[in-house]
């Protein structure tokens, strides 16, 4: 069963978009639940338009694991959208995101939390940033070259923007501007919230089963016009004044609905 809340565990989401997934996403699902079995959590999957059995597993698991809620989106809309989705119904204070093909190992969620504590709350978003990647050659020398084009435009000090692995705060992750990719922006747009970032270096895994399900190509593509629009919101942000509040509140009946 789920851990119950207390007033040193923080109500934790765990939200993880999924696409074609039935071979690794339970093995997943038990993983997260044994890293976090002395917490008060919930797991958020959101299958993403599957066309295999990811939504049956789901459903058969979740009959025997009370802390796992499963969404599905009748067809596939990518993986920002699957986060969003997830956050929407997340009921945490601290939502973590990761993968859904298993390359992302849940036994570093504790350190992201323990990070996102120490750092206080100036801290929005704890980042994995994965070493000893398993991905290809051509993958990895790609992903390379975009975060250091990112990073030097940007200047959020991530050298690896792309990892799932992240703990945010809700009410801060709630308050980011959203549009397609918004994922891989993370730090830059909780730097643009006011807060700080802090990093978590996680070691990457190999996929257990199946092939990357969202193209480096067209994502390639996609990024270079998501970069110049991120850089765009960044530089038009505009910081809000203090504010205080200087009348207290008076019992009157002008919201009351008029009597018919």
């Amino acid at each position: 069963m789920a851990v119950e809340p207390n007033n040193n565990s923080p109500f934790l989401s765990v939200v993880i978009p999924a696409k074609d997934e039935q071979d690794n996403i339970i093995s997943l699902v038990d993983e997260i639940g044994s890293a976090l079995d002395d917490r008060a959590f919930e797991v958020l999957v959101v299958d993403d338009g599957s066309t295999d059995q990811t939504q049956q597993v789901l459903i058969d698991k979740a009959r025997d694991v009370p802390w796992l809620r499963c969404f599905h989106h009748q067809k596939s809309c990518g993986q920002s959208c699957s986060i969003r989705t997830g956050l929407r119904h997340a009921k945490g204070e601290i939502v973590v995101t990761i993968d859904g093909d298993g390359q992302n190992d849940p036994a570093y969620i504790p350190d992201l939390i323990a990070a996102l504590d120490a750092g206080g709350a100036e801290v929005g978003i704890a980042a994995g940033q994965r070493v000893g990647r398993k991905a290809s050659v051509f993958k990895r020398y790609a992903s390379k070259a975009a975060n250091a084009i990112r990073g030097s435009l940007l200047r959020d000090g991530t050298r690896d923007s792309g990892c799932g692995l992240k703990a945010v705060r809700r009410d801060v992750f709630l308050a980011l501007p959203y549009f397609d990719s918004w994922h891989r922006f993370m730090p830059a747009l909780v730097i643009r919230e006011g807060f700080k970032v802090v990093h978590v270096d996680v070691v990457d895994r190999e996929r257990r089963f199946g092939n990357s399900k969202y193209g480096i190509v067209g994502r390639a593509l996609e990024g270079a016009l998501d970069l110049v629009g991120v850089w765009w919101l960044i530089k038009r942000r505009r910081t809000l004044p203090d504010v205080t509040q200087v009348t207290a509140a008076q019992e009157t009946d002008w919201h009351k609905e008029p009597a018919v």
